[in-house]
């Protein structure tokens, strides 16, 4: 029998909760101070947001039941839009000139590697074909933000860190197109988009629409740079600038299309219209904190600790990390090897690929936002939701182990750089 003042502070909970900026004030404020206490003991503020959202979600406290994450989608949508933008701006000609075809070498075959090492090994667990194509495609993301966190605490620079940013950057974007169309292509194998097409009509619905999300991403850059270039006032840049990506995102949303995919390329085409763009991103990084934590808070809360009591899940998500980390690895030191890239990149570039958070979390919350998902069956609910709790569990895996070893591998790499 719980105490009287704990019985009332859990109704005034269950009162309060039931208005959404209640819900939100909470997630703000957990995640704050579980991502200041992460800090202190040395680890990415991320991994805080996700243990605040297992904190707040059913598992525990409740404050973000469910039922609830489903009206709260708009902030997963946003920080989806944001991301992408940002890993947009990365892909600047200039740099990709500079890195020649090695940066290329080493992002198709990590990404060709990673998702067939990863594909076999969950079809070898018992996976169906359709859920180990998507979850496949999603193992191949790595996590910008991470990197680029590391480099700037580091102040490192050099061939090394250019070549981290270049990999980093194209394998998100092949990463994207690869899940566009492995997703619409499940999709259709387990009936959520209706008909009777066969593989082929399914595999050129994927190319189509992936096609037609990075002519979407061209005409939104493109209006985004005429309205913004001759803007000086932040103010007016900010709200041209996340005008235009609601829009960006809401229109791929509505019509089917990747909204992943067309806010990068949008990002691609300002930060290649001008280099002045660079501004619109600085000024951008002051409003990202609080969508993040949200994005990153309520990513967490659909962790159900219960599933991770069933051996299903367990396995799938030991396969799943271990496949993962190691096809990482692997197929970057392939990759700079057949490049013939100077021995850091070979020996250290790998270890820098193993933080996963951000662009997978996008990627697998947006299956459950997708009209296409309100068509699934029961049973493909409960696979759906078992994916998702493996790669949670993979994300707050890897966001304890990887950037410890990705912060040894820059500072390894730039040493030995330095020695040759």
């Amino acid at each position: 029998m719980s105490p009287p003042f704990l019985q009332h502070l859990v109704a005034l909970r269950t009162i309060l909760g039931t208005h959404i900026l209640f819900t939100v004030g909470v997630m703000l404020l957990m995640g704050y101070c579980i991502g200041i206490l992460s800090r202190r003991i040395r680890l990415p503020e991320i991994t805080g947001f996700i243990l605040a959202g297992v904190m707040l979600g059913d598992s525990l406290l409740g404050v973000v039941p469910l039922q609830m994450t489903g009206s709260m989608k708009m902030i997963t949508e946003i920080a989806l839009g944001l991301i992408a933008l940002t890993i947009g701006s990365e892909f600047s000609l200039v740099k990709l000139r500079r890195m020649g075809k090695t940066v290329v070498w080493i992002s198709v075959i990590q990404l060709l590697g990673t998702f067939a090492v990863v594909f076999g090994a969950m079809r070898l667990a018992g996976l169906a074909l359709p859920f180990a194509m998507v979850i496949a495609a999603i193992a191949t993301t790595s996590s910008p933000a991470v990197v680029v966190a590391i480099v700037q605490s580091l102040r490192a620079k050099g061939f090394f860190v250019d070549c981290l940013y270049g990999v980093v950057a194209l394998l998100d974007a092949g990463a994207v197109i690869l899940f566009g169309i492995c997703f619409s292509l499940a999709a259709g194998m387990l009936g959520w988009v209706g008909g009777d097409a066969g593989p082929g009509s399914l595999f050129w619905a994927a190319v189509v629409e992936v096609v037609v999300s990075i002519v979407g991403g061209l005409i939104m850059g493109t209006i985004l740079h005429l309205a913004v270039c001759r803007k000086n006032h932040p103010n007016e840049i900010l709200l041209i600038v996340l005008g235009v990506t609601c829009l960006c995102t809401a229109i791929a949303i509505v019509f089917h299309l990747s909204p992943l995919l067309m806010n990068m390329v949008a990002g691609a085409v300002m930060i290649n219209l001008s280099a002045r763009h660079h501004r619109i991103f600085r000024m951008l990084e002051p409003l990202t904190p609080p969508i993040y934590a949200l994005f990153f808070v309520l990513a967490g809360s659909e962790l159900q600790l219960s599933l991770l009591t069933r051996p299903t899940v367990l396995l799938l998500g030991g396969v799943y990390v271990c496949s993962r980390n190691l096809a990482k690895w692997a197929t970057t030191y392939l990759g700079a090897r057949l490049a013939h890239c100077p021995p850091p990149i070979q020996m250290n570039l790998g270890l820098c690929m193993l933080p996963q958070a951000g662009v997978a979390l996008g990627l697998v919350l947006l299956i459950q936002a997708s009209p296409q998902a309100a068509n699934m069956t029961p049973l493909q609910a409960e696979v759906t939701e078992t994916l998702v709790n493996v790669v949670l569990l993979s994300v707050f895996i890897n966001q304890l182990l990887g950037p410890p070893l990705a912060r040894g591998a820059v500072m390894r790499g730039n040493d030995m750089e330095e020695d040759e």
